[in-house]
Parts: structure tokens; C-alpha cells; sequence
């Protein structure tokens, strides 16, 4: 499956806006992640993108979501490691492979970050800096939704919460228009 087929399946099958933008912010956190560790980015693109695509039919039963979404891409060329990280993202399965613990990681954190933006007086990811995304990182009452040990888990594919944060607020600028922040 490439991009333009993955987006196509977000389109039809996502009617939350918010969600599609969510699902947009987790994409470009994990090619981020995966181009800086090294990783195959359009995988971990595909996974970000696709992690909720069960979100409508699975809002009223979380435990159902991400078996959902598996069942959903059932004969489409997806690779084992991207529905593997789907599994992953809320605990189907333990995250073994980094693509599995970096969306769990990755997942949270584009929440904070939204936040984070839209506390900022300008209400821009533009205007926010990775200090300011740190310091509401240290708020636990802030964002209180963004799990922080979630979050924490980039430190086992190598990387240190503020890097992370720095990271994940970097990508999320660069689609910032998609995201209407």
C-alpha cells in the first residue's frame, strides 16, 4: 500500500476532522522518527496514518479498536510491521519492535503538542519552541490526556523525552497547514 492509497482509506472511512488531523500529526512524527533512526519512513508513515482509520466504527468500543483496523486493511498490501504497530499503539500486544514503541510514543504526544499550541498565545505551532512543549510536558495537569509515560517511551528507541518533544513539534510545523495550527 502507498500513501496516496492509505490517505484514500482515511477519507472514506474517517468522518472525525479532528481525528483526520490527529492521524496526519502522528504521520509526520514517525517518518520524523523513523528518518532520524535510520528506518524505513514509509512504513512508519503508513502506520501513523492508518493507527485510528477504525476510529468510527470502534468510538463506542475501545477494545475493539486496532483489531478493527487490522480487519480492515485484511488483503491489502500492508506490511506485518505496520498492523503490528497498530496492535501495539493501545495494547493489543506488547511493543517489541522500535516502529511499534515509537507510535506508541508517538500517538500521545501529538496531543500535547496540539495543546501546547493552542495554549500559546498566538495559537500556532509556529510560534511554540521545544521549551515551551518541555515545560508543558512537566505539567501534569496539562494536557492531562497526554500520557506521559507513553510518551516516555521514546528513551527505548534511543531518544530522550525533550529530544523527542523537539522532534515531534518539528514535523508537526511542517504540515502545520494540514493541521490548521
Amino acid at each position: 500500500m502507498d500513501r496516496a492509497e492509505a490517505w484514500r482509506l482515511v477519507q472514506e472511512h474517517v468522518s472525525n476532522r479532528n481525528i483526520v488531523k490527529h492521524m496526519l500529526a502522528v504521520e509526520a512524527v514517525m517518518r520524523a522518527l523513523a528518518r532520524r533512526l535510520g528506518e524505513e519512513e514509509e512504513g512508519w508513515g503508513l502506520a501513523g496514518l492508518l493507527h485510528d482509520l477504525d476510529y468510527d466504527r470502534t468510538r463506542d468500543d475501545p477494545p475493539r479498536h486496532g483489531p478493527t483496523t487490522v480487519e480492515m486493511l485484511a488483503g491489502a498490501d500492508v506490511p506485518a510491521a505496520v498492523t503490528d504497530a497498530i496492535l501495539a499503539h493501545n495494547r493489543h500486544k506488547p511493543a517489541s519492535a522500535p516502529i511499534e514503541t515509537a507510535l506508541l510514543a508517538a500517538d500521545p504526544v501529538t496531543g500535547l503538542i496540539v495543546a501546547a499550541a493552542l495554549m500559546h498565545p498566538e495559537k500556532s505551532l509556529a510560534a511554540c519552541d521545544a521549551d515551551f512543549v518541555v515545560r508543558r510536558f512537566g505539567e501534569k495537569r496539562f494536557a492531562a490526556g497526554a500520557d506521559r509515560e507513553q510518551i516516555a517511551q521514546c528513551r527505548e528507541v534511543g531518544l530522550e523525552v525533550e529530544e523527542f518533544l523537539a522532534l515531534s513539534l518539528e514535523a508537526m510545523t511542517a504540515i502545520r497547514e494540514e493541521l490548521g495550527l
